[in-house]
């Protein structure tokens, strides 16, 4: 067959133009729009949405990639599947954002909007646009509103107060991440703690069930398609411990001269067994107990206030120094009666059980370290046969209750920990001073925030009727998005048009509620909103039950099939998601229980840090282009300088990407040097998709040539595979050919399985693998036989195929080229091809030759040949009658597949 050169392809690989092509072409077929087609199986994918900060980074570029090769993936293998996107677009930055440019936070997020998803059509995502959602949208918030209502009307949203840090200068509440040593991370003001109502969604209720899921393999709804450790973080988080709730009597009387707490300071432990351990107790700086001791004690009254500075997080408290103070206060111990000192402690949460904790320091390493701070009573409790207590050292065998026996505790001494627990609950609950109890660390959701840029929370508050939902007819209740907030509370405050309005109930004139939604409310069911994102008269409808629920006609699993996101994601969002999704079900809009059936959390993309901290402490970061590492004599790298100056600066190794440290790679700088798919095919190959990426521009560059090489073999033998038959026949092959063919067999089963296990990084070894097959066996000549034509295209066709969904411009370009869209179609719906069990079928075997255990050359036998047959060819070679001089061979070793060696 012989060869000709058409000047119509380009030689060279112009990214620009091929991905200019390939997006029009796609643009023009509207490609990615998907419908409820029910007679294929569906398969929904859905990456994380994104908050519209201005610019996506290579995370952004990273996780949609993942999604986008699944998606492109199985649409070939002939699932309807579904990709879509939006934007989690209410929030503080947006107004931060605001604040420092003076213009609405509407206007900014927009902006925002249109040059991300401007940025994402440059990556030649598949993304079904035209269900795109923007959570600041009344169309979309409207629906937060509905269902915020049909909550309250059952009971799972309540109002309530809550203790909240206060900044009295920018008059709003604070996270707990925002006060910075006692003060607001903005203003700098002293922050106050204050009891403020506001709105709960009771996601205790569903406790049980959202710990069942992640923790029981034998419930019907359990995740087992997630990741162990993010179901290990959604149990931990949920916190559930079953222990023993008892009271401490006392007679400590309040100003009114009734006992406070109608005298009883309870606690619960998970140790009961521990108990006549007990040496003092602590309670939390809110503690009514302790508020009555600091009304007579200014020094307690001045470390409370130093308690109630910081921040209230669990995660918080455990990162303090733990300190306290007597209260000068005594409670009564209720088995022993012995009088116990109340303490306040900074490390006790008053939100957490009642806010008093005993305190067994024998037994309990913080109590330990407590106690010897403060030189408390320390009495060991539990003993373990063959170990030495040690009172100045914590070990821990100390908190042993597994091969722990109980001593030093009168009746209760000699009791393992179970026996033991079950006797001294008995005891209690015989005085009436306690019970067996589980407590949860989960707490119900408060979703007031005194925010502007969120979603209004639909109530209306009348001097008359007190606050009234506003009703169904009216919503959404729209957000102006005309304000600027100027850092003095909510400007929702100042603005009368929204803020006055009749009472729904008696007509007089009232004001609505400015505290707008968490945004963790609007990130709780968009997912579920891609599926019916223009139904004007429902929160959800057919598409949701189509996509999310697993239709049997249409097949897949129940819930989304794939989730793909962040692991700083893994506890508060999927948690609220999945509450969310369960209440939905039981207000019967959807059907299924968890939303996600399968997650993938992919790793962070890092990159190197570099600074230089000023005269002032101030900390200046440096981009990775502006400096050159300094290195030792080893060659690791122990400091920079600017290319500038030649100043030095500090070397801080590789942290995440961030605009804070100037560390981030632009993705759109690299689309336009390198093209969109180099970018795609680094960040895939560089690492599994569930590892951390570091950053490195040789792999990016070495990703850019890859893709050069391909172009260049398709332009050298385009011709060649135009021309050529459409499939191998039973002809006779050059054994190269059949080599090759084997080859492409092989590296397409092992890809096929590693995109089933989405093991990306070895998708692109794979095509790594083939292109180099595919070289070495084309031939130099002019001509070459029909059927190895064939074997040849059929090769370049696998290639194109599973590269594809990595780098779909090139792709797409070169199926084009090559004369495949002719025969199969367009690239988007070809077929996944198949692997073909008989070219792994070998005639010949290549064994490597040894004389004298030292590797001489190959050989090569028939597939089935018998050890005397192999032996005969080893005997008959040149490398051996060389390497063996004449020798007669003492003996020769055969490893069947592997190798024969003649030992003369």
């Amino acid at each position: 067959m012989p060869r000709s050169y058409n000047p119509a392809m380009n030689e060279k690989y112009v990214p620009a133009e091929i991905e200019t092509g390939a997006q029009s072409h796609w643009n023009a077929r509207d490609a990615y729009r998907v419908s409820e087609d029910q007679s294929r199986p569906k398969f929904y994918a859905c990456s994380m949405l994104p908050y519209p900060s201005g610019k996506l980074h290579m995370g952004h570029v990273r996780n949609y990639t993942i999604n986008d090769m699944l998606a492109r993936q199985l649409r070939m293998k002939g699932m309807n599947v579904l990709m879509p996107m939006g934007w989690d677009a209410f929030g503080l930055p947006a107004e931060n954002a605001a604040m420092k440019n003076k213009v609405p936070p509407a206007q900014w997020t927009y902006s925002n909007i249109a040059h991300m998803k401007a940025q994402m059509q440059a990556m030649g995502l598949a993304i079904d646009w035209s269900r795109e959602v923007a959570t600041c949208s009344p169309e979309y918030y409207k629906w937060n509103q509905w269902l915020f209502l049909k909550m309250l009307d059952a009971g799972i949203a309540e109002r309530r107060t809550q203790v909240v840090n206060w900044d009295p200068v920018d008059q709003t509440v604070l996270a707990n991440e925002q006060v910075i040593d006692g003060r607001g991370w903005r203003s700098g003001a002293p922050v106050e703690k204050r009891e403020i109502p506001g709105y709960y969604l009771k996601i205790t209720d569903y406790a049980e069930e959202l710990l069942a899921a992640v923790a029981d393999p034998a419930d019907p709804n359990y995740l087992a398609g997630w990741p162990e450790r993010v179901r290990l973080m959604q149990e931990n988080w949920i916190g559930k411990s079953a222990g023993v709730r008892f009271a401490f009597p006392h007679d400590i009387r309040g100003a009114d001269g009734k006992p406070i707490q109608d005298g009883r300071m309870w606690v619960f432990t998970t140790r009961a067994d521990t108990i006549m351990g007990v040496s003092f107790c602590a309670v939390a700086p809110e503690h009514p107990l302790a508020a009555h001791a600091a009304a007579s004690n200014p020094a307690l009254a001045a470390f409370i206030e130093k308690c109630q500075a910081g921040g209230t997080t669990e995660a918080e408290l455990a990162t303090r120094d733990k300190e306290g103070m007597p209260t000068g206060l005594f409670v009564t111990h209720p088995l022993s009666g012995a009088e116990v000192e109340v303490w306040v402690g900074n490390y006790v949460l008053m939100s957490y059980g009642d806010g008093a904790v005993m305190g067994v320091p024998a037994h309990d390493e913080r109590d330990f370290a407590f106690a010897l701070k403060y030189e408390l009573p320390i009495t060991q409790v539990v003993h373990v046969d063959g170990e030495h207590y040690d009172y100045e050292r914590w070990q821990e065998w100390y908190a042993d209750k597994q091969r722990g026996v109980v001593v030093n505790s009168g009746n209760y001494s000699g009791l393992h920990y179970k026996d033991a627990v079950d006797a001294i609950a008995a005891d209690l609950a015989a005085k009436g001073l306690g019970e067996k109890k589980t407590t949860w660390r989960l707490r119900d959701w408060g979703v007031s925030r005194q925010r502007y840029w969120g979603t209004p929370i639909p109530i209306i508050h009348c001097d008359d009727c007190g606050s009234v939902p506003v009703p169904e007819r009216d919503l959404p209740v729209v957000l102006p998005e005309d304000l600027v907030p100027d850092g003095s509370g909510s400007p929702l405050n100042k603005c009368e048009s929204f803020l006055r309005v009749d009472c729904p109930k008696c007509r007089k004139p009232a004001r609505r509620e400015t505290d707008t939604m968490d945004t963790f409310v609007d990130s709780s069911w968009y997912f579920m909103r891609y599926c019916d994102p223009q139904n004007g008269e429902a929160m959800v409808g057919a598409g949701t039950k189509y996509w999310m629920q697993g239709d049997g006609a249409a097949g897949g699993s129940a819930g989304m099939d794939q989730y793909i996101g962040g692991i700083e994601h893994a506890i508060l969002h999927l948690l609220y998601a999945r509450f969310w999704t369960k209440v939905m079900r039981d207000l019967k809009l959807v059907e299924v229980s968890e939303p996600f059936t399968k997650l993938l959390t992919q790793g962070m993309v890092l990159n190197h840090i570099y600074s230089r901290r000023g005269d002032k402490g101030g900390i200046e970061y440096f981009w990775p282009h502006d400096v050159e590492d300094v290195h030792d004599a080893g060659g690791k790298v122990i400091g920079a300088r600017l290319k500038a100056d030649g100043s030095a600066v500090d070397y801080e190794g590789v942290g995440t990407m961030s605009k804070s440290k100037n560390n981030g790679v632009d993705p759109q700088a690299l689309i336009d040097r390198y093209g969109a798919d180099t970018a795609r095919l680094f960040v895939m190959f560089a690492s599994p998709p569930e590892q951390t990426l570091e950053w490195n521009d040789a792999g990016v560059e070495g990703a850019h040539r890859f893709l050069k090489r391909v172009w260049g073999f398709a332009s050298r033998n385009r011709d060649l595979i135009r021309g050529a038959a459409p499939a191998v026949d039973s002809g006779p092959l050059d054994p190269t050919m059949k080599d090759l063919r084997r080859d492409v067999h092989l590296t397409l089963k092992q890809i096929s399985f590693d995109y089933e296990r989405m093991q990306y990084n070895t998708v692109i070894s794979g095509a790594m693998k083939l292109l180099n097959a595919l070289e070495a066996a084309t031939p130099s000549g002019s001509t070459i036989k029909a059927n190895d034509a064939a074997a040849l295209r059929e090769g370049a066709g696998v290639l194109l195929r599973v590269l594809y969904p990595a780098c779909p411009h090139i792709g797409h370009a070169l199926w084009s080229e090559l004369g495949f869209e002719a025969a199969l179609g367009d690239l988007l719906d070809a077929p996944w091809p198949q692997v073909d069990e008989a070219a792994l079928v070998q005639d010949e075997i290549e064994l490597m030759l040894q004389v004298n255990g030292k590797l001489r050359g190959a050989l090569r036998v028939p597939a089935g040949a018998d050890k005397a047959t192999i032996e005969a060819a080893a005997l008959a070679s040149e490398e051996v009658a060389r390497f063996s001089e004449g020798r007669a061979p003492k003996k020769i070793v055969v490893v069947p597949g592997r190798l024969v060696n003649v030992v003369a």
